[in-house]
């Protein structure tokens, strides 16, 4: 596998613009090379918010829900079991009751009930006492046709709030908010299920000062949820466009002066991490795989529990309990990564476009990390599948630029329709369930499937970067610049490039590169984690200049990321 790195294409003109804005010329050329024409592109503040009215559905569902209000209905929120359901979840119950109506949730448990709002969870739901005349789905929905048919014959109605791509037919729902589906203009398509739901809010909030229950200086503060918001976009991995930087950033703002949930709170104290300090990636790291852990092992109600927590020692004693999740599914994940790099090393999968593999006693619910993993070690797609009783086999999958995984298991399911028992997912993540006896022939059919579409030069691992940086470039003022942004999916943080001459190169902790590296003349410490393998005496390296804080010295740092080969 080859590894080149690509200069991200930047446009020059826009660049001297933002110089002469005052930014540092690598800020300016990276930023430009991610669509920023201006400096207002950059503007965080609720006013550059796009308008709730602007997304399709948001206003019918204020209507019925501030009827619901009125008229005193009861309402069920069904959630789904990862953070951005959680989060959703919570913003949804919060944000409901603050405006009247009494408000419950269920959370389905992922190796029981499935995925989505299915008949059974709507049977759960109405056996509820007392049972909701109003189904609120988050996160999930758009494909749960039969779900609200069943609900329909219940008698409760179905808001759909979601994000996921619609499948062909959309769910006979009494409304849906999805800005994915394929009517709606909204310019924002990367809202996540947190999101949404908090623009259903907003527009619910409007459609009271409309009737006479609020005015602006009564009515209730929904951007108490912003830090809810935030998390649940940074952990849904969602492009992070102009509008979904600004509910981060409202939300990290919040979480830094003091003001979030006590949950969130508790979970920065249980992950070590500096409230004050928050930054995305603290949100990605620490905060969301805490919650994630939840509904890997158990299910989901002590992560949207900890986020509803409404005083400091519950959430804490809940923060506590998902601490401990999820260091039992790190341990989990560990002992399955081993296993299946010792697969790997077995197979010959330099030569394959995919890889499929299955471990009788792996956890389904971990089983999506180590697809990650893998992804990343072959850059290839990969499905690994975990055992789902005693003859099924459920299977998360993770792609690459270039294989879109969804597409590529509908190609399989329409060559051969018996093997995949159901599926869905993106182009980049997927999960699909299959009889166990199924493995063997599901594995050459997508290994077919991916083959016959898919450039061969796709599978080489390709580096954007955002070109060199000058030894007086690399500085403690350019650091700062970039972590005063907010940076993630689709709006990545700046990687540079240079060629460098190797002074000294160790292993620490048989895992990690301990680098010292000459560039023009001045040297810079530099550590290559993950890579235990020498480099040559010269070599082009991909890297981030950080700050390395270790004993009281604080000193600049080159964490490398790739070495071109």
């Amino acid at each position: 596998m080859k590894t080149r790195f690509v200069l991200r294409p930047y446009d020059k003109i826009t660049c001297e613009r933002l110089e002469h804005a005052g930014m540092l010329r690598p800020i300016a050329q990276a930023l430009s090379a991610r669509g920023i024409r201006s400096p207002e592109d950059l503007l965080e503040d609720w006013r550059s918010m796009l308008a709730p009215s602007r997304l399709e559905g948001a206003g019918q569902a204020a209507a019925i829900l501030a009827d619901a209000i009125e008229r005193g209905r009861r309402v069920t929120v069904v959630a789904d079991y990862d953070c951005d359901g959680a989060t959703a979840c919570a913003v949804a119950v919060r944000g409901l009751s603050m405006m009247g109506l009494a408000v419950n949730y269920i959370v389905p448990d992922r190796f029981k009930l499935g995925y989505g709002l299915t008949p059974a969870i709507v049977d759960l739901a109405a056996g509820a006492d007392p049972a909701p005349d109003l189904i609120i789905t988050v996160d999930n929905g758009i494909a749960s046709v039969e779900g609200v048919r069943r609900a329909r014959e219940l008698g409760i109605d179905v808001i759909i709030t979601d994000h996921h791509l619609p499948g062909d037919a959309l769910p006979q729902a009494a409304c849906i908010v999805n800005p994915n589906v394929k009517t709606s203009r909204f310019p924002s398509k990367s809202l996540a299920g947190c999101g949404v739901m908090f623009y259903v809010l907003l527009a619910l909030r409007a459609e009271l000062r409309r009737r006479g229950v609020y005015t602006q200086a009564s009515q209730p503060r929904l951007d108490q949820l912003s830090d809810l918001v935030a998390l649940g976009t940074v952990a849904d991995v969602v492009k992070l466009d102009h509008n979904n930087r600004v509910l981060v950033a409202q939300g990290l703002a919040r979480i830094r002066r003091g003001a979030a949930c006590p949950g969130v709170q508790a979970l920065f104290e249980v992950a070590g991490r500096d409230p004050t300090q928050a930054s995305a990636r603290d949100l990605s790291f620490a905060v969301a795989p805490r919650i994630n852990a939840a509904g890997r092992l158990t299910e989901m109600g002590i992560g949207i529990e900890c986020l509803l927590a409404g005083d400091a020692d519950t959430a804490r004693r809940l923060a506590q309990e998902l601490d401990n999740l999820n260091r039992e599914r790190r341990g989990l994940e560990d002992s399955m990564q081993l296993d299946a790099v010792e697969r790997l090393s077995s197979m010959d999968w330099r030569n394959h476009a995919t890889i499929s593999l299955f471990e009788e006693d792996w956890h389904q619910g971990v089983v999506g990390l180590v697809a990650s993993r893998l992804k990343e070690r072959t850059h290839r797609p990969v499905i690994a599948f975990a055992r789902d009783g005693e003859e099924l086999l459920k299977g998360s999958g993770r792609s690459i630029e270039g294989v879109h995984l969804r597409d590529m298991l509908d190609l399989v399911s329409k060559r051969a329709p018996d093997v995949i028992e159901r599926f869905g997912g993106h182009a980049m993540a997927a999960g699909l369930t299959i009889r166990a006896e199924n493995l063997a022939r599901f594995t050459e059919l997508f290994e077919a499937a991916v083959k016959e579409s898919t450039d061969p030069g796709v599978f080489d691992r390709v580096v954007y970067i955002d070109g060199a940086l000058s030894p007086e470039e690399i500085s403690y003022p350019l650091i700062e610049a970039m972590h005063a942004r907010i940076w993630g999916q689709g709006f990545e943080r700046p990687l540079f490039a240079n060629d460098f001459t190797i002074i000294s190169q160790r292993v620490l902790k048989d895992a990690h590169l301990k680098l010292f590296v000459d560039l023009a003349g001045s040297r810079f410490e530099a550590i290559f984690f993950r890579r235990s393998a020498p480099l040559p005496a010269h070599a082009r390296l991909a890297y981030r200049p950080e700050i390395n804080e270790y004993m009281g010295r604080r000193t600049v740092q080159l964490v490398v990321e790739a070495l071109e080969e």
